[in-house]
Order: structure tokens, then sequence, then C-alpha cells
């Protein structure tokens, strides 16, 4: 039976061992969290003296990869040269606070928001962020950059697998990219993987490749397929359902991969229950 890698988004206030704590609190085997405030000020409570260890205590333990969400702030595709600077700047430093971490044998991964293209167009978008990501990657490079599969609300880019495979296929380091699967985003995108799972997996295979999917965001959707509103729902409780996630848990590739929920914490056991639920469903 195939050993779910799952856990939710968790706080880092109190620093590396708080973190650990509250996982093992939901019973979690892989988890993400923010490098810094989601505002995009450097974190106070994460000491980059002692990454280290917190990874060869994930290692020790058996942790699945961790895939650690860039803030929202971050933009590379916006209008303002001042506002890439800092997504560069900023990214490239959280690369660097987590770069030990995997060199403890730690497997890690920073996942982003490809960003938005505020009316210049997907195609000028999609072009700034692999600059952007060229400059990230020349920078620091000891983690890879996971581009997340958007809903396509407002000017995001990264609504469709086309976009993606745009934005990576003018990243000079391919090695260093790839992408997170968000369940909720991709339905919300217009992709039916509730009656065509096995379509819209084709399709990512042929236009991504099935491979340069690393991890997984495991959130069901409340306006469901074409929507492009990017509103998670609790598991079971939206557009996907669970027959969905029974398909997810069970496919032999996805199975495999981190799976993180960022579902609303509707009590303090909302994540352990969801957890335990998810894993309830593997055959």
């Amino acid at each position: 039976m195939t050993r779910l890698l799952i856990g939710s988004h968790l706080s880092t206030s109190g620093g590396w061992k708080a973190l650990l704590k509250r996982s093992h609190d939901e019973g979690g085997s892989a988890f993400a969290f923010f490098p810094r405030s989601p505002y995009g000020k450097r974190s106070k409570a994460l000491e980059p003296s002692k990454a280290a260890e917190f990874g060869a205590q994930l290692k020790a333990e058996g942790y699945g990869p961790l895939v650690v969400h860039a803030p929202y702030v971050y933009n590379l595709a916006s209008k303002d040269e001042a506002k890439r600077q800092f997504a560069i700047e900023a990214l490239a430093e959280d690369i660097e606070l987590l770069t030990p971490i995997r060199e403890a044998g730690q497997e890690a991964y920073i996942n982003i928001h490809p960003g938005a293209h505020v009316g210049q167009g997907s195609e000028t978008g999609c072009r700034l962020i692999s600059e952007g990501l060229n400059q990230v990657l020349e920078r620091a490079h000891g983690i890879p950059v996971l581009l997340e599969t958007m809903a396509g609300k407002g000017t995001e880019c990264g609504r469709s697998f086309e976009e993606l495979a745009m934005i990576m296929d003018d990243v000079d380091n391919t090695t260093n990219v790839g992408v997170t699967f968000d369940t909720c985003h991709v339905l919300d995108a217009g992709y039916d993987i509730v009656n065509d799972y096995d379509g819209v997996m084709r399709q990512l295979d042929e236009i991504i490749g099935l491979s340069n999917v690393k991890a997984v965001h495991v959130n069901d959707s409340q306006f469901g397929l074409g929507s492009h509103k990017d509103r998670h729902a609790n598991i079971g409780e939206g557009h996907l359902g669970i027959p969905f996630f029974t398909r997810l848990v069970n496919d032999p590739y996805m199975a495999q991969l981190p799976m993180i929920l960022e579902t609303k914490e509707q009590a303090p056991d909302t994540h352990c229950n969801e957890i335990t639920l998810l894993r309830s469903l593997v055959a």
C-alpha cells in the first residue's frame, strides 16, 4: 500500500522546532510553510543557522519533500520593474535559507504563483517570469522552484498547461524548475478532472511532462469547473468530491508526491481529520 506523504500548510511561529511539532500534532509526513511573512518581510522565527539541523531531523523521521510556499506578494510578471526585482531578490534569499535543508539530505522545493501580467498580455507575462527565474537561479539554485497551476483569476499567468510549459521552456536551468498540481485550481481553470481524469492527465503529460510534476496541493473547489474563482473547499465538500480524491490517492504517479492541504481549518483537528480521511481512501 502507498504511504501518502501528506500534511498541511503550517505556521512558522516559534521557529523550526515548533514547525515540526505542529506536523507531528496533525500526523503529517510532509508539509508547507512560508519562508518569510506573507507580505515579504524576512522571518525572525526561522534562524538560518538551524536550517541544516531541521533538515537532518526531517530526514531521520522519514518525511516526504517539503513544499515551501513563496509569499503571494511576489510577482515576476509585474509591469513595475522594482516589484519584479523585489520578487527576484526575495526568492533567491528564500532559496539560500532553504538550501542547507536539502544539503542535509532532506528534499525540499519552493512553490510560487508564477505571476500576474496586469494587462501586458499572457505572452509578455510568461516571458518576464522566465527571465526572472533565470536571474533567481543564477544567484541561488540549491532548491528547485515549482510553478503552481493557477485557476485563471484576473490576469494570472499559468492558467493553462501551455502557459506553464511556455515559462519552463525559456528557463535555462531546466533541472531546477517543475510544477505543483493544485486540484482546485486545475478544475477552476477548466480541466474536467472529475469526469475526464485520464484525459486531463494525458494532456498534462504531453504538454508539461508528468515527471516535471513534483507536488500536489490537495484542495476541493467551492465553485467548480471553469469558474476561475480559486476558492478552496474542504475535502469532499466541494465540486471535486470523494470519488475524485480516491482516484488521486490511488494514481501510481501522483500518490508518491508530497500532498499539501490548503483547506480551511474549521476546527483544531480539521487537517488531522483530512489527513486520516485521505489515507483511508488508499486501496
